[in-house]
């Protein structure tokens, strides 16, 4: 499995950004399919993610209300629209492959290189 995020940028505070994952070589039908992202300092947190097995979706607490995950199995993409960006979002943002309750916790069986995020005050 390979995955590679891209899309990231600056961005002021209120912003938009959206970011894609190119994801390769998935074959299991029970896998999940999310977002983490790491903070300088900071160990890394799960974002959202998207259950394999039935489709729901689920975010993490911080960025409800304001991430969309999607997914395009036609393009092997999976995308995150972030809409109203504060500082507290600055992170690399990296995609990965796992179960969503272990994604939530940070955790993947297989991740990607991230793609830088940052939103200026």
């Amino acid at each position: 499995v390979q995955l590679q995020a891209s899309g990231g940028g600056l961005v002021q505070t209120g912003g938009s950004l959206t970011l894609s994952c190119e994801i390769t070589g998935l074959t299991s039908d029970y896998y999940g399919v999310g977002w983490f992202r790491q903070a300088l300092g900071k160990s890394r947190e799960g974002v959202s993610c998207i259950s394999e097995r039935d489709g729901s979706i689920s975010y993490r607490d911080p960025v409800k209300g304001r991430f969309t995950v999607s997914r395009d199995n036609a393009k092997n993409t999976m995308y995150l629209q972030m809409n109203d960006l504060k500082p507290e979002d600055t992170a690399v943002y990296s995609c990965g492959v796992g179960p969503c309750s272990l994604i939530l916790l940070g955790v993947a069986e297989y991740w990607g290189r991230g793609t830088q995020v940052t939103v200026s005050s």
